[in-house]
């Protein structure tokens, strides 16, 4: 015999949460004309390893305004895209990443294109993903979630996972694959994918301004009231 033990309390903490949020920092929705390409996603994602988003974001247009087609980026020397990353962190790095990425899809799918992803649900759309080199959760998230795909994916980067882990909605030692398994099936049942994806973003920040990895604000967080670690500060 199954008991309904009724909702999730982590559900209602998100909406709290969320509330609390967009009153500190006001919405941040991100505009339809901002969404862009599914591979141009995946390609800023896999160079974006700790490098803001404004440099990846210059890196991946400057990368195909330069070559035209991922294809010819796949094509490119190593040494080539080395340079064209020399913004990023760990440039050469970040350029076998991509180029391994690029060359792996064109195996599989004769381009450079994600198309036939569309077709598939998002679970299995993201596990395909994460066969990908350079490709693990988050990146996967975010093509699906920030790109025109525009579907129901939680993007979950090293601050959203510190502040989630803190607030005691995951386990402490969760890697961000497992926080998104244990996040994703306790999220507002309403919440559209623009509401996801803004959801991560306002987590984000209170990552980046109060809950930092060593030095924590407890006393000024607007989300405090539901956090664990705020409660015993």
């Amino acid at each position: 015999m199954q008991f309904d033990l009724g909702p999730d309390p982590r559900t209602e903490t998100l909406e709290r949460a969320h509330e609390r949020l967009i009153a500190h920092f006001g919405r941040v929705r991100r505009l339809p004309e901002k969404r862009r390409d599914p591979v141009w996603t995946l390609v800023q994602g896999v160079i974006g390893a700790r490098t803001k988003t404004a440099v990846s974001n210059e890196n991946t247009d400057r990368m195909l305004a330069r070559y035209g087609t991922w294809e010819k980026v796949a094509g490119a020397p190593l040494e080539a895209l080395t340079e064209m990353l020399q913004t990023a962190t760990f440039p050469e790095l970040m350029a076998q990443r991509l180029k391994a990425c690029l060359t792996e899809i064109i195996a599989q799918r004769g381009s450079v294109m994600l198309h036939h992803l569309d077709n598939l649900p998002t679970k299995d759309a993201m596990a395909w993903l994460e066969t990908l080199p350079g490709v693990a959760r988050k990146i996967a998230a975010g093509v699906m979630n920030a790109s025109t795909f525009n579907r129901r994916a939680l993007v979950i980067d090293t601050h959203h996972r510190r502040v989630v882990q803190r607030m005691g909605l995951v386990p402490e030692k969760a890697d961000t694959a497992r926080a998104y398994d244990a996040l994703t099936p306790v999220l507002p049942e309403e919440w559209e994918p623009e509401d996801v994806d803004e959801h991560h973003l306002l987590v984000k920040r209170i990552g980046q301004n109060f809950c930092r990895p060593k030095q924590l604000h407890c006393e000024i967080c607007p989300v405090r009231e539901d956090c664990k670690t705020g409660a015993q500060s």
